[in-house]
């Protein structure tokens, strides 16, 4: 079976990883091929094939695929071979409001969007909440599966406490020491105007390293539609692990997450560790630049701040905080992660390669467009010049 799997527009991540490495340890048979940005290449195993994302290459291999795997929009102009399937995955439980139900967006990115949802076959939902949204934002009238997502499986899985122990030691955290992991959304006007004097990290990073000092560290997980673009992420103080190609790894190594709106909020409830958001532009992210699909500030499942020396006294304070917001924690894991059990990779295999994962857990991680706000992407992975190529950490 010919497959093509695709992950953030070109990286080695997330459930489509997860899904790729388990049909890999079955030893199912697949041939297999990986869309790539080439400023991520040096993040994918050597034995990994791959092609260049929005080249030719990228639309002959998905013309020729039986299963397509992608956790995201695929943006190229490519025909699907009769009997094939298109399995969207996606890539978060939405808080914000996504596809048609977003309150702005560039002229015509809608309707170039919708093309690619034209070709799915099913979409992946991670919990009911999600399966009701996605149904509604993406005018989907075809078959959702509700399995949870195959990224969070190493969350409940035997190997979690390694996982934890192995990347702490990569990323020099030692013992006694709090990570805290930022994972800040992207702001829609910012990306699409490319404003230099929108792109400046919104937390104090020098206020959190002096009232924090040593004992604590920040990792900084940006969007993957704002991964190189912000200023203060390159701070002495900050763990930039943006180009990681796994999140979930984050999670199990990080005592504790900031957010703002981002959906890492109810991948990481998977853990029980503590929640803090950042919500500083908060009504003006709700009202008028994207908007919510629920209050986030009634029944919250950690303490909202608007100022870095709120989030700051918060931190300092994190057994207080998941006393505090135990209840409403609970609530929140009950609604938001009843498939993230370890086994949503088992019930995708089932699906579509007809038995389930076996073996050990997953290795560590060694068309022309018409739009200008597509141009500049397009351009931006299929440059000809030398690349600034991510290094995995």
């Amino acid at each position: 079976m010919r497959v093509v799997y695709n992950s953030f527009n070109g990286r080695y991540s997330d459930s489509p990883r997860a899904v790729y490495e388990a049909v890999t340890r079955r030893g199912a048979a697949q041939d297999a091929v990986w869309l790539v940005d080439r400023e991520f290449a040096s993040t994918f195993p050597a034995d990994v094939a791959t092609v260049p994302i929005y080249t030719d290459a990228a639309v002959e291999a998905l013309e020729s695929a039986d299963l397509v795997v992608s956790n995201g929009h695929l943006e190229m102009a490519w025909i699907k071979k009769p009997g094939a399937t298109y399995v969207q995955m996606w890539h978060g439980t939405p808080l914000k409001r996504i596809h048609a139900d977003a309150l702005g967006g560039p002229p015509g990115l809608l309707e170039h969007l919708s093309l690619d949802v034209d070709r799915w076959d099913v979409l992946l939902s991670p919990n009911p909440y999600s399966t009701e949204t996605m149904r509604r934002a993406f005018r989907w009238s075809g078959e959702i599966l509700e399995t949870g997502y195959p990224r969070n499986d190493i969350l409940r899985s035997a190997q979690a406490g390694e996982v934890r122990e192995r990347l702490r030691r990569k990323l020099h955290i030692e013992d006694g020491r709090t990570a805290v992991l930022y994972t800040p959304t992207w702001r829609d006007d910012a990306f699409w105007d490319e404003s230099p004097d929108r792109g400046a990290l919104a937390l104090d990073v020098e206020r959190f390293t002096a009232d924090l000092g040593d004992d604590h560290v920040l990792l900084a997980r940006l969007h993957y539609k704002i991964t190189g673009m912000m200023r203060g992420v390159d701070h002495p103080a900050v763990v930039d692990v943006s180009a990681y190609p796994d999140v979930a790894d984050l999670y199990l190594a990080a005592d504790a997450l900031v957010t703002d709106y981002s959906s890492t909020m109810f991948d990481f409830a998977v853990t029980g560790k503590p929640e803090l958001f950042y919500a500083y532009d908060l009504d003006r992210y709700r009202d008028q630049l994207r908007g919510f699909y629920f209050d986030l500030s009634v029944d919250p499942p950690g303490p909202l701040s608007t100022t870095t020396e709120a989030l700051i006294a918060d931190i300092r304070r994190l057994p207080e905080v998941r006393a505090e917001h135990q209840q409403a924690y609970a609530r929140f894991q009950d609604k938001f992660c009843p498939l993230d059990d370890g086994h949503a990779t088992d019930r995708f295999l089932e699906r579509f390669f007809g038995a389930s994962s076996s073996g050990s857990p997953r290795p560590a991680t060694p068309d022309s467009a018409k739009l200008p706000w597509q141009r500049r992407r397009v351009e931006r992975v299929t440059r000809g010049d030398d690349p600034v190529v991510a290094k995995p950490i």
